[in-house]
């Protein structure tokens, strides 16, 4: 799917970070956008940059993921003013981090409302749009904690691999149908989902996860960039950074070995 100018774009938490960074890519193709963001402010920040960058239409739209009617809404915006979408990037997400047990429920399911259930309103509201159209894609959101899932982060993990199996399914059965499905899956790099999660009792890991995103190699326009190339060639995974990938790899043939090494690095930041 080539993405430029004719390309019809909904993009949800485009607030700030990677969301904001799909933005300006997009926007920097000419492409029309649909932003969505339950922090007004900065919707109208990343916005006014997409005009700015050259985006051929730029529509704000405040919304909660954790509500299917609101998602739905999006849906109905773009055939209002568009006739309808091509790309929807399921992109809003927080963090969740501590051991089993001492997470709150109340943020389990905070995590679980965001992460998960948003990304399903997402498909929910836009996939039978595209099956009628018989073309578009959905570009979901995940993480490398989705394929590999480190102690002390279940709450996110647990979304996380939820949202790639959720891709895997629709991948499979949109396959004959012209409607593509990617799922994104980076580590670490600079944005701040960390400072805006939660955590319980593991402030050691939580620093120490804000200086690896500090040290990060490929920022989030670089993530976003590597997102839509997997769009444009149709793939189904994309893993930006070579840890991820390194990591994948060494779980499918030695998932027992690697599972030992992310135990032991786990317990170096239990309280």
């Amino acid at each position: 799917m080539k993405l430029g100018n004719k390309t019809r774009a909904v993009i949800t938490g485009a607030g700030s970070g990677l969301g904001r960074a799909f933005a300006e890519e997009l926007a920097s193709r000419g492409a029309k956008l649909l932003l969505s963001d339950i922090n007004a402010t900065g919707l109208e920040e990343t916005a006014s940059r997409a005009r700015a960058l050259g985006a051929g239409d730029v529509l704000t739209q405040t919304t909660d993921v954790r509500k299917a009617d609101e998602v739905e809404r999006l849906a109905a915006l773009a055939d209002d003013r568009w006739g309808g979408s091509d790309l929807v990037i399921n992109n809003a997400g927080v963090a969740v981090g501590g051991p089993v047990g001492e997470v709150p429920l109340e943020d389990w399911r905070w995590v679980m409302d965001i992460n998960l259930w948003g990304v399903i309103y997402g498909c929910h509201a836009f996939v039978p749009r595209f099956r009628k159209q018989r073309s578009g894609h959905v570009l979901n959101v995940a993480s490398a904690a989705g394929l590999i899932s480190t102690p002390n982060l279940a709450p996110y993990n647990v979304t996380k691999a939820g949202v790639v199996a959720l891709s895997e399914s629709l991948w499979a059965e949109l396959s004959a149908t012209g409607v593509g499905v990617t799922v994104l899956c980076p580590t670490f790099f600079k944005t701040n989902i960390a400072k805006a999660g939660r955590t319980s009792g593991m402030a050691k890991a939580a620093a120490f996860a804000e200086k690896l995103m500090d040290r990060a190699k490929i920022d989030a326009r670089g993530v976003a960039r590597a997102a839509l190339k997997g769009v444009e060639d149709d793939a189904l995974y994309v893993l930006p950074m070579a840890d991820g990938r390194w990591m994948w790899r060494v779980k499918r043939v030695m998932p027992g070995a690697l599972g030992k090494v992310l135990g032991a690095v786990g317990r170096r930041f239990q309280p």
